[in-house]
């Protein structure tokens, strides 16, 4: 599978969903369902006591809109990075996130997640 040749269209057929399943789990701060489509490297670094100090720390990471906005994506070595800009329901202002894919296993995984 060629990640990188799939259009716009198609990468946002595949990451919104994915979007989604990360706003939703981490409004409802569940992790299981928060890395659920992690890849293996990113499992390894989300320590689940690390990622609950973060929603406990930051109102914005557990009041995610699930209202979002596509910028656009950024292709680079094996990997897609998917930019969105992303609102509270609590918390004013705009962010912008991240969600970096790629294949893993013949599966697409994700390899990074930011908001800031």
């Amino acid at each position: 599978m060629n990640l990188l040749e799939k259009t716009d269209k198609e990468i946002l057929e595949i990451a919104n969903p994915m979007w989604d399943d990360l706003v939703e789990s981490s409004n409802k701060r569940d992790y299981l369902g928060f890395i659920k489509h992690f890849s293996k490297e990113m499992i390894m670094g989300a320590n689940e006591v690390e990622i609950g100090k973060q929603w406990t720390k930051n109102k914005f990471l557990s009041s995610l809109s699930i209202e979002r906005e596509f910028l656009g994506c950024l292709r680079r070595g094996d990997y897609i990075s998917i930019l969105y800009k992303q609102n509270s329901n609590e918390v004013p202002g705009e962010f912008l996130g991240r969600l970096v894919l790629g294949v893993e296993d013949d599966e697409i995984k994700i390899f990074g997640a930011t908001i800031f």
